[in-house]
């Protein structure tokens, strides 16, 4: 049997027979299997394109030739076939290979796209760029999913390449029916006529002046090479409109009608210890899940609510409000731009829309957020579900920005939950405000044990206490970064330090009792999981250098940097955001300030250091 190992690179994939080549098609799903199962990652759409994968690059040759994938979590087959098969054990572990297509890795991988129906953009600049260098002997090749292409930028992107009859671009159609789940709107309707019909009509894209071939079985190798080399030789832009299962080949995935397995999580490593015979204590819930309960739950009691998301119902929570108010939710396909500016139309129409959202997906409808809703202070309440870091997905999916963007929107309301309790009060609170937007953000994972308040000052959560009349120390903490000020307040209290824990709970715009209270301390420290730039911190020492204040003010987040994919605690920590070394950065600060302060075993350590 052919094996992955006697593939190196994609020459040695074009120098086997067919039927060799089928024979690799098995033991690429063997490996993605065994490997996705105990790593997790996206398993369901790469083992839909093995055979479409092979190919791509049994037909084009890559890298002189670009194959671009949109999305880009569809791509392991395109990793272990061009040289990447003996490191796929590290797939999206710290240091290893990526979830998605990267640069760094390797020259087959032009574009690091993970934010759905960019790629068609990219290959029509592409393909402008070769014929305007004149390097018009190498393809471009853009592999779209029918998911995909329910964003409207894939239509802008389909405007422009119908107008280019000189700029060949072969668009890879790959329908599996399906994005995170189902496909929805009229362009899946299309697509089925096109495979069902017996006399299916005039393609959309024929209309618009592309090349259509197809429909292709797109696990037949040879009916999908022949199809791509006539594709090829048309020289002008074609859509191949190929017919794929996504999670193909592994019957558990097939089964699974939710997803298919569009992501699995990582396989627990069996236990080196005996079991042990006292109960467990009952898992925390994941912040997912109480957003989503507590939704249904006010949804049963504000008729007027109603929620919107960008193909991902299940991922964002919104499954039990969906169950219980089918007309009241709205999947709009992978449209963000699209579902912010329909939620607009439906609070201008008298209703409070929930747009539920990834954080790092929002920062594609910016604009709409901006002028659409805020401008209109129509009441729109966003969800941001993994803000701050996400870990292993990486750069482009850390939702590390949403803080900094949201401090430009006028009249918007922010509000950072620290805990379960707080998320629903959040909630609960967003959705009886009619004057204007809201914004809601929590991390990935589980919520953590509920933090309680110790005192309550003008809407404000009071965690901590400082124990002198002369406190030293406010330490303004913005979410889920709770715990951490709490474990940075008792190290700097061990060594005499007043310290005071506030969570504003709505951090944006900064509340005037929060400048107030930060004006009787001598120093103020913010500490959140987004950008240090224009975050919530920055937001606060504008409002008390506004004020006329001297206080100094240090925040504590993340830099404006693309970080890689890891353990979101170890991201943390790399960047200083842990209790210890917040506490020695206070100490150094208080230090700069006051000669009788004594550093002591609190001296400020590099970040990365034991903290």
């Amino acid at each position: 049997m052919t094996s992955i190992a006697s593939v190196h690179g994609p020459d040695d994939l074009r120098a086997l027979t067919p039927a060799q080549t089928e024979e690799l098609a098995v033991d690429i799903r063997r490996l993605l299997v065994e490997e996705v199962t105990r790593t997790g990652g996206h398993l369901g759409p790469s083992l839909g394109v093995v055979e479409l994968t092979l190919a791509l690059h049994r037909v084009f040759e890559s890298p002189r030739d670009h194959i671009l994938w949109d999305t880009g979590h569809q791509t392991y087959p395109h990793k272990i076939v061009t040289g990447r098969a003996d490191a796929f054990g590290t797939l999206r572990q710290p240091g290893g290979l990526s979830g998605y297509p990267s640069r760094t890795e390797s020259p087959h991988d032009l574009i690091e796209n993970s934010h759905a129906s960019t790629v068609l953009s990219y290959a029509d600049g592409l393909a402008k760029a070769h014929r305007l260098t004149g390097a018009t002997d190498r393809a471009v090749v853009a592999v779209i999913g029918d998911g995909a292409l329910t964003g409207g930028m894939a239509w802008e992107a389909l405007n422009n390449l119908a107008d280019g009859a000189d700029r060949p671009v072969v668009v890879v159609l790959n329908d599996n029916t399906r994005s995170y789940a189902p496909t929805v709107g009229g362009i899946p309707a299309h697509l089925a006529r096109l495979r069902t019909e017996a006399r299916p009509p005039r393609s959309v894209f024929e209309s618009l002046g592309l090349a259509y071939v197809g429909p292709v079985d797109g696990h037949d190798l040879e009916a999908l090479e022949a199809a791509l080399r006539h594709a090829a030789g048309l020289g002008r832009p074609v859509v191949v409109h190929c017919l794929t299962e996504k999670g193909r080949g592994h019957a558990p995935a097939e089964q699974d009608e939710a997803d298919r397995f569009h992501a699995v999580r990582p396989r627990p490593a069996a236990p080196t210890t005996p079991r042990p015979t006292t109960p467990r204590p009952a898992a925390e819930p994941a912040w997912t899940d109480v957003f989503g309960d507590e939704l249904a739950a006010l949804g049963a009691r504000c008729p007027d609510v109603v929620a919107l998301t960008a193909a991902m119902l299940a991922p964002t929570g919104l499954t039990a409000f969906a169950e219980r108010f089918p007309d009241r939710t709205f999947d709009v396909g992978i449209a963000e731009q699209h579902a912010v500016t329909s939620a607009a139309g439906l609070a201008l129409g008298g209703l409070h829309p929930v747009v539920a959202v990834y954080a790092t997906f929002l920062n594609r409808a910016f604009d709409q957020m901006l002028l659409d809703v805020a401008l209109h202070r129509a009441p729109v309440t966003f969800v941001l579900d993994r803000a701050g870091v996400t870990g292993d997905d990486g750069a482009s999916h850390n939702g590390m920005w949403d803080l900094s963007l949201f401090q430009m929107v006028p009249g918007l309301r922010v509000a950072a939950p620290r805990d379960a309790a707080t998320l629903r009060r959040a909630l609960r609170e967003a959705l009886a405000i009619q004057d204007g937007p809201t914004a809601l953000r929590f991390p990935k994972g589980s919520t953590g044990p509920d933090l309680p308040a110790v005192a309550t000052l003008d809407g404000m959560d009071v965690l901590r206490r400082a124990d002198s009349d002369a406190p030293d120390v406010l330490l303004v903490s913005v979410g889920a970064m709770a715990g951490v000020c709490l474990e940075a307040a008792d190290r700097l209290a061990e060594h005499g330090f007043g310290v005071t824990v506030v969570d504003p709970r709505w951090i944006a715009p900064v509340p005037a009792a929060l400048v107030e209270l930060g004006l009787g301390h001598s120093l103020v420290a913010t500490v959140e999981d987004g950008g240090r730039s224009g975050g919530a911190g920055a937001a606060l020492a504008q409002a008390l250098a506004d004020a006329g204040a001297r206080t100094p003010v240090r925040t504590f987040g993340l830099p404006q940097r693309f970080l890689d994919h890891g353990r979101r605690d170890d991201i943390l920590a790399a960047h200083g955001l842990t209790g210890r070394h917040i506490a020695r950065a206070v100490v150094e600060a208080l230090a700069g300030r006051d000669d009788s302060v004594s550093v002591g075993d609190l001296t400020p350590q590099p970040v990365g250091a034991d903290q």
